[in-house]
């Protein structure tokens, strides 16, 4: 499969996921097998990019490429900017967020609210791909709602215009992350699409990615949540896809291991006072994916620590007693 010029090394891409998909957990899913992994949603106004949190969004040093940067924005002309500050700040692809469905994104007429509007998709898209000379990507949904899924058109629209991948989640905006993903709509896209497209959601275990690419068709899967405290979901997909048979689950050792690396790289990335807080999940989703029962337990013990050094060897001590 290739993304303009870029050939990907296998069919199993992360999704860009706010909250999650950052630089130490891209690194580590590149690890495990990843063709490529994309930033969380990236805001690109000049007053933004100074701030902590931009600079830890926009920091790829020592990644392995391609460096893919999604953007967000509601205006053709800010979004085509937003693309060219992307390709400084190192993108060598685009990603045009219309897939996320928090309120106070789609309030502000970004994300999947774009849907809503085909003629202001169109432009955004149109404006992207020439402001750039980088593949550009996009993330979408099926549609707002229900009578209104309209993701073939638009993705039709985005391939006309020059988009080179479309990574597409099965569920609408107005179902947010309940009820079941779909793969129909996707279906009629791969049908109707000469670019790669990508299925998405409620993609859990390797077995149901290859049923989601044979019901599609789809040229790859996108994994989201289902990483959380599972990046090893990666490796058995992967495995699965390219070879038909299902991969030999790591040790829990093995697991111990990169659990302890990944948290060890939070911190360092983000210094021990924040790295702190944005272990917290990552702990929780680990300890919840190893033993749930122990980790309801032992979650109160931890929730509140507040120095790197007592959290890191309170969960060490909890992994090592599993």
């Amino acid at each position: 499969m290739f993304i303009g010029s870029f050939q990907l090394e296998s069919q199993v891409l992360l999704a860009p996921m706010a909250g999650t998909s950052d630089k130490p957990f891209r690194m580590l899913c590149r690890e495990l097998g990843a063709a490529l992994t994309t930033s969380e949603m990236v805001i690109m106004q000049k007053q933004l990019l100074e701030t902590s949190k931009s600079k830890n969004r926009l920091d790829f040093s020592s990644e392995r490429g391609p460096i893919s940067i999604q953007i967000a924005g509601s205006k053709a002309n800010e979004m085509a900017e937003s693309a060219k500050r992307a390709v400084d700040f190192g993108a060598e692809i685009v990603d045009i967020n219309m897939g996320c469905p928090a309120k106070k994104v789609c309030n502000k007429a970004v994300g999947s609210a774009l849907m809503q509007n085909e003629k202001v998709a169109e432009d955004i898209i149109k404006s992207v791909v020439n402001a750039v000379n980088v593949p550009v990507t996009l993330k979408m949904r099926t549609g707002w709602n229900s009578e209104n899924k309209n993701a073939p058109s638009i993705a039709k629209l985005a391939e006309n215009s020059g988009v080179k991948m479309i990574a597409i989640h099965g569920r609408t905006r107005a179902q947010k992350y309940s009820g079941s993903a779909e793969y129909d709509t996707i279906q009629k896209i791969v049908k109707d699409s000469s670019i790669p497209v990508i299925a998405n959601g409620d993609i859990t275990s390797a077995q149901k990615a290859k049923e989601v690419l044979d019901h599609c068709g789809a040229d790859g899967v996108m994994l989201g949540r289902a990483t959380q405290g599972n990046p090893w979901l990666v490796l058995e997909v992967n495995h699965f896809l390219s070879t038909g048979e299902l991969a030999e689950a790591p040790k829990l050792n093995e697991k111990i291991a990169t659990i302890l690396s990944h948290i060890s790289q939070i911190y360092e990335f983000y210094g021990h006072k924040i790295g702190t807080q944005l272990s917290r999940k990552h702990i929780f989703w680990y300890s919840m994916h190893l033993d749930q029962k122990k980790c309801i337990e032992f979650w109160p013990s931890i929730n509140r620590v507040t120095d790197h050094s007592e959290q890191y060897f309170k969960f060490h001590d909890f992994l090592y007693s599993l």
